[in-house]
């Protein structure tokens, strides 16, 4: 069974869904990709994840960095996982772009180079936004490039995580 809250943030709307397992998905309610994986059978009900997610969502946007992480049930195809695992990895407050997750995957797979659209392209179907940080990612030359909740999102998420930014 799949269940569903909101959570009302500074900057709109999320919405959250979850199994019995974790967190199964956070988006902005505007976001692009968001009914991909919603399963037709649902939920409304606070169940213990929403709890936790909430918790993390209340620190992270009064500014401060979570110092847990929520209990996550995530699933993908291996190459969107291995992508989602690298943005795990990148720092509260910093940044990466396509290009040096492309390089990243490239190297762990053993081959020489990998596109960096199709890393744009499973950085944009993350399912649970925020928590895996989809927003760190750039464009090479800084630019503010490829989210689905909206650029205007990622400047303020990357704000608040105090990264200096230029559009």
């Amino acid at each position: 069974m799949q269940y569903t809250t909101m959570y009302q943030s500074p900057i709109g709307e999320i919405f959250l869904t979850a199994d019995e397992i974790g967190l199964t998905g956070l988006w902005f309610d505007t976001e692009k990709f968001y009914t991909d994986s919603f399963e037709k059978g649902y939920e409304k009900k606070e169940v213990p994840i929403f709890g936790a997610a909430k918790k993390w969502l209340d620190i992270y946007f009064s500014g401060q960095k979570p110092e847990f992480i929520p209990k996550m049930h995530i699933s993908g195809s291996s190459f969107q996982l291995s992508v989602w695992k690298l943005l795990r990895q990148i720092p509260y407050g910093e940044t990466t772009t396509y290009g040096e997750l492309a390089k990243m995957v490239a190297k762990e797979r053993g081959i020489s180079r990998m596109s960096a659209q199709a890393i744009g392209g499973a950085v944009g179907h993350n399912r649970i936004s925020i928590i895996i940080p989809c927003h760190r990612v750039i464009g090479s030359n800084g630019n503010l490039t490829g989210y689905a909740g909206g650029l205007d999102k990622k400047k303020k998420l990357l704000l608040l995580e105090g990264v200096d930014i230029e559009i």
